[in-house]
């Protein structure tokens, strides 16, 4: 194994994320790159407004004034690199906004600017095309309701900008581990035939692109960080020339990185993990090793690589009418009953008042009475609740039928039933439904370009071959040592679980605590039991995934999120909670095994 170390701190996991990374890492020092990841569909849609509103925007303002003017002077004294997405829809003007924050603090840093991502030009020719969508087989949208087109682009031009001299490097649409895996590439010299390294350090990237969440947010075993949560610490990535690295924090901050925060980011919203498609390598983490090396420090090994695929995955954002709804609570005696009257009276007269005014009728609605018995069926069961939180929404084709409903959601008050109350600072707006559609398009028919100090330098990337994933050659079950005595316990004294989305898919990570465990897990939780847990939202089949290196189990659920993101009238979109649903679930245990809870 090589010497050289390369630090790479993990400061941003979405548009919005806090800026106390950013004095974590330069306070600690010994840094070489200091990476943020600021993008999502949604996030995309937004800034796609922003810039039609003002075409100087489009971009995460907040990452010029908050993440890099405070800190500007500190990071270039110690010589961090920033490599960033911040770019949204619009690189160029938020290269040119920290240009001017260059110039005014007297600096002589170099800024790169990575684009070719945007192809909001070509809807109409896609159109044209009639392609379909990469999931779903959907038609393309129409021109006029696309919001944004963006190329998931690899991290090899972020390595070409590093080599020319950069010291901030902007791109647009990127896969949120180029950033890590692009400064790798560029200090290395990994050659695009590296496969191996490009998969270790693309998980590297993926480990540092949620921030927290590798260093104890969002972990099952909550309770261990929860006196630090204030305080908690950012994570780095000490990557070796192999790919294989070292997860760790700053010292004397909150949280902690062990092998179960670190398990649970490694299997945070992916799909098939023997198939992870990212531009510059296609990755395998289902050997990935995963050891305690001490406080704070875990140690990650056995990504391994195939050859990069030869189209990029392009994802369009488009509206679809418009969405809205009322939360307010109800507590006492038949609380669940009297929330269910309420919204079922207000969904009426709602209704009723579309018709007499000519409007469509609603395209969707919801209940959801969050605390009673039947809420996420038995999974969130709570027996005799005399408290409930009622959510009643609904989509509508007009920005009007949302207003009606959100009138006449407050106007039935006076009509309800008792123990109506609620904490609000005044009436919802509608908002915008906002849908994904994703489709494959030969890297041969994107122009990649870097541009600094004026220059222009083609960056293009027309290499790769076509996945089959039918190829891939799948892990043996693990087997059972039966024995007659066994006992039942409840799947998080067995295991960490963590679950997130994909547009209207969910995945859900279970990492068994113990190797010796995971026979049973696996042997228990099968899709129809998955499935099952799951019946009340799930419109599609359950795919299961073992994966014998991090001792794991990925389920990925399809059509089950109500159309995901801002697309979606679910109290939870994204499917956050899902793990923490399924983690209850009895699973039988041999009495010898029982000794080692």
């Amino acid at each position: 194994m090589a010497d050289k170390i390369l630090r790479i701190g993990g400061a941003s996991g979405f548009w919005g994320e806090s800026a106390a990374a950013m004095p974590q890492f330069l306070g600690a020092g010994n840094l070489d790159y200091i990476v943020f990841d600021y993008l999502a569909e949604i996030t995309m849609s937004i800034m796609a407004r922003a810039r039609a509103r003002d075409p100087g925007l489009g971009y995460a303002t907040d990452f010029v004034s908050a993440m890099l003017a405070p800190q500007l002077s500190e990071f270039a004294a110690q010589k961090v690199r920033i490599v960033s997405n911040a770019g949204g829809v619009n690189p160029v003007a938020c290269a040119e906004a920290i240009r001017r924050l260059i110039d005014d603090a007297g600096l002589d840093l170099k800024v790169a600017v990575v684009t070719g991502d945007d192809l909001l030009s070509r809807a109409d020719a896609f159109a044209s095309q009639q392609s379909t969508e990469m999931f779903t087989a959907a038609p393309f949208p129409a021109p006029g309701t696309i919001a944004s087109i963006n190329a998931y682009l690899g991290a090899f031009p972020i390595a070409r900008a590093l080599d020319r001299g950069a010291d901030i490097i902007v791109t647009g649409r990127v896969v949120d581990s180029a950033v890590t895996l692009g400064a790798c590439i560029h200090e290395f010299g990994w050659r695009p035939e590296q496969l191996d390294e490009l998969a270790g350090a693309s998980l590297a990237g993926h480990i540092l692109e949620c921030t927290g969440q590798a260093t104890g947010g969002n972990f099952t075993d909550w309770k261990l960080t929860a006196d630090s949560m204030q305080d908690a610490g950012y994570p780095i990535a000490e990557i070796a020339e192999n790919g294989e690295f070292t997860c760790t924090k700053p010292g004397g901050t909150g949280g902690i990185v062990s092998v179960g925060t670190v398990s649970e980011q490694l299997l945070y919203e992916i799909g098939d993990p023997q198939a992870y498609v990212l531009p510059d390598v296609v990755c395998d983490f289902s050997q990935v090793r995963l050891a305690q090396t001490g406080p704070d420090r875990v140690r990650v090994s056995g990504a391994r690589g195939l050859p990069a695929p030869d189209s990029y995955k392009v994802s369009v954002t488009y509206a679809d009418g418009y969405r809205g709804g009322q939360l307010l609570m109800f507590y006492g005696f038949d609380a669940d009953q009297k929330a269910r009257a309420y919204a079922t009276a207000a969904l009426k007269r709602a209704g009723a008042r579309l018709e007499r005014e000519h409007l469509a009728p609603f395209t969707e609605t919801l209940v959801e009475v969050i605390g009673d018995e039947s809420h996420f069926g038995e999974a969130r069961k709570v027996a005799g609740s005399r408290e409930v939180a009622v959510k009643v929404a609904a989509k509508h084709p007009d920005r009007k039928g949302i207003a009606v409903l959100l009138q006449e959601a407050i106007g039935i008050a006076l009509s309800a039933p008792p123990g109506l109350t609620g904490f609000a600072g005044g009436r919802p707006r509608p908002s915008p439904v906002v849908r994904l559609y994703s489709f494959l398009l030969p890297k041969a028919e994107v122009s990649v370009s870097i541009e600094m100090n004026g220059e222009t330098l083609d960056a293009s990337d027309r290499s790769g071959v076509a996945f089959v994933a039918s190829d891939i050659e799948r892990p043996e079950a693990p087997q059972l040592a039966l024995n007659e005595t066994m006992s039942i316990v409840p799947l998080v004294q067995l295991a960490w679980g963590r679950s997130g989305d994909k547009g209207d898919n969910a995945n859900i990570g279970i990492i068994a605590r113990r190797r010796e465990y995971l026979p049973w897990i696996w042997a228990t939780l099968t899709e129809d039991v998955v499935a099952q847990r799951f019946a009340h939202f799930l419109e599609g089949p359950v795919e299961r995934f073992l994966m014998p290196g991090p001792a794991a189990i990925n389920f990925v659920l399809h059509d089950v999120l109500g159309g995901g993101g801002v697309a979606s009238l679910r109290n939870d979109p994204q499917g956050k909670g899902y793990a923490q649903v399924l983690l209850d679930q009895p699973i039988p245990l041999p009495a010898p095994l029982l000794e080692t809870l």
